[in-house]
C-alpha cells in the first residue's frame, strides 16, 4: 500500500467553525506534498470544531514542514501532534493473564498450594501429562537475536522486541496460541542453540525470527535435531509458503498454467530465497535457477537440487522470477521478458516496481507488500501443535501453501491476513497431513529428565 513507507501522525486541531475552513487547511497540506488519512470530529461547537486529522509525510523533515503549514494556518490552532504507533506500544502489546480469578482461599489452594502438588507428581510420573495440565500446550517461543529485523538489519535483540511482540499478538489473535518473545543477547551459533534447547521444555513449538543467514540455517537444523517439538524459522518457511500460495494462484491465471510447467528463477538465496527455491522445487519436481553473490549460497542451492545461474540468465530464460535480494532497482526494465511473472519482494524498495515491470512486458508483477508471513505462521504452528508432532515437514508446509491459495477470493493473489477462517483452514490442512503421515511425537520421558 502507498502509505507503508510514510511517517504517520495525528494532528489534533481546533478549527474555526466556518464554511471552507477544513477544506482550505487540507488543500494547504496537500500543496505541501502531504497525504491526508482519517479525519475524526471530536467536538462540534458553535464557534469552533475539534478534529483529529491523520497526515502522512515522506520523511521527518517533510513532517516538520507539514506541521509548520498547519501551525501557520490562521483559522486553526494545533493543539497536539500524536504518534499513535508509539502510543499503542506504550507498556508493550502483550501480557500473560491468569485464566482464573483468585478471589478466595479455596481457589488459591486449587491454583497453588497445596493442590498443585498433586498435579506436579502426576507429571513427574508421566511427563506427557504436562501437555494436558499446563500451559505448555499453547506456548510458542518466538526467538530472535535481532540480526535481521524487517528491513532494519542488525539492530540487536532489545530493539527487535516490538516486532516479536507484534508476532505474539498476531499469533494469539489469529490462532489462539500464546507466543512468548525470547531475546537472546548473543550472535554465537553454539550459544543460541544451547539456550533454546535449554528452555524448550516450556514450549510446544519454537519459532525463530529475524536471525541472519547463513547462521539461521544451522541454528534451525541443530535445534530441531535436539528437541522433540516443531521448530520453524518463519523468515524462511513462512515466507516460502505465502510466496508459493501467490504463485499457485498467479500461474493459473497468467503465464505458464501451472508451476510444474514453469521455468523458475530465484534471485537472492538468503533465508527467504533459499526456502522459496526449495519449496518450489519440491512442488514442481524441477530444479530452480538461483543467483546470488555468495558462492556458499549457490553451493547450498546445488546441494538441494537447484542450478546456479546469473541474473541475466534467469531474466532471459525464466517464466517466473522471484527476487529477495534487498537491492532496490536490481532488475532493469530492459531485462524483463514478455509474459514473465515477476515477484520483486524486497522491502521497503523492490528490485523493480511492479508498474514498471508490467510496462516492460511482464504478464504479472508484485512487490513484497502483499506477501505477508502472517498469512502462514499462525495456522502452521496451530496445526503442528494440535497434531502433536515433533517437526514441521515440507509436506505440511506445502499443505499450508495450498490452503492459502485455495482460500484466496476471486481476483486476488492471496487472502486477507485478518480472515480467521483462513488460519483455521491452514491449521486443519497442516494437521491433516501430519496425521496422515503418522508423525506422532516420540516418547518424551528422557527429554524432560
Amino acid at each position: 500500500m502507498w502509505y507503508e513507507d510514510k511517517i504517520m501522525r495525528t494532528l489534533r486541531c481546533r478549527l474555526r467553525q466556518a464554511p471552507g475552513v477544513i477544506g482550505h487547511l487540507l488543500a494547504a497540506v496537500g500543496d505541501a506534498g502531504g497525504n491526508i488519512g482519517e479525519i475524526k470530529t471530536l467536538q462540534m461547537g458553535t464557534t469552533h470544531v475539534l478534529r483529529d486529522i491523520v497526515i502522512f509525510a515522506d520523511s521527518a523533515a517533510h513532517l516538520d514542514a507539514l506541521i509548520a503549514v498547519v501551525k501557520s494556518y490562521p483559522d486553526a490552532e494545533l493543539l497536539e501532534v500524536r504518534d499513535e504507533v508509539l502510543e499503542m506500544h506504550q507498556g508493550g502489546k502483550i501480557a500473560i493473564r491468569s485464566r482464573y480469578k483468585i478471589d478466595s482461599l479455596e481457589v488459591l489452594r486449587r491454583v497453588y498450594t497445596p493442590g498443585v502438588a498433586e498435579v506436579c507428581l502426576k507429571i513427574q510420573k508421566e511427563p506427557r501429562l504436562a501437555r494436558r495440565f499446563t500451559a505448555i500446550r499453547h506456548f510458542v517461543a518466538i526467538v530472535t537475536d535481532g540480526t535481521a529485523v524487517l528491513g532494519l538489519g542488525d539492530i540487536g535483540p532489545l530493539a527487535a522486541m516490538p516486532v516479536m511482540e507484534g508476532k505474539a499478538s498476531l499469533m494469539e489473535t489469529l490462532s489462539g496460541l500464546s507466543g512468548i518473545p525470547i531475546l537472546l543477547n548473543t550472535k554465537d551459533t553454539d550459544e543460541i542453540v544451547e539456550a533454546v534447547v535449554a528452555i524448550a521444555p516450556t514450549f510446544s513449538a519454537i519459532q525463530f525470527e529475524d536471525i541472519s543467514a547463513p547462521r539461521c540455517f544451522e541454528i534451525e537444523r541443530r535445534v530441531q535435531d535436539r528437541v522433540p517439538i516443531p521448530v520453524m524459522h518463519d523468515d524462511q518457511h513462512g515466507t516460502a509458503c505465502v510466496v508459493t500460495a501467490a504463485l499457485l494462484n498467479i500461474s493459473r491465471e497468467v503465464g505458464c498454467g501451472s508451476l510444474q510447467r514453469c521455468r523458475i528463477g530465484q534471485i537472492g538465496l538468503g533465508a527467504a530465497g533459499m526456502a522459496i527455491a526449495k519449496m518450489l522445487m519440491f512442488i514442481s519436481g524441477k530444479p530452480v535457477l538461483g543467483a546470488d553473490l555468495s558462492t556458499a549460497a549457490l553451493d547450498r542451492l546445488e546441494a538441494d537440487g537447484g542450478k546456479r545461474a546469473t541474473l541475466d540468465e534467469i531474466m532471459r530464460s525464466s517464466d517466473i522470477v522471484v527476487a529477495t535480494t534487498g537491492a532496490p532497482g536490481l532488475i532493469k526494465p530492459s531485462m524483463v521478458r514478455e509474459g514473465q511473472i515477476i515477484l520483486a519482494l524486497s522491502n521497503p524498495k523492490p528490485e523493480i516496481e511492479p508498474a514498471i515491470a508490467r510496462e516492460a512486458g511482464a504478464a504479472f508483477a508484485l512487490d513484497g507488500k502483499a506477501v505477508n508471513n502472517v498469512l502462514g505462521f499462525p495456522g502452521i504452528f496451530r496445526g503442528a501443535v494440535d497434531a502433536d508432532v515433533p517437526r514441521i515437514t515440507q509436506d505440511m508446509l506445502v499443505a499450508a501453501a495450498q490452503a492459502i491459495a485455495d482460500h484466496t477470493p476471486a481476483g486476488e493473489v492471496v487472502p486477507s491476513p485478518l480472515d480467521k477462517d483462513l488460519h483455521k483452514k491452514v491449521a486443519r490442512a497442516v494437521a491433516r497431513v501430519a496425521l496422515e503421515k503418522g508423525l506422532n511425537r516420540d516418547d518424551l520421558t528422557g527429554y524432560f529428565d
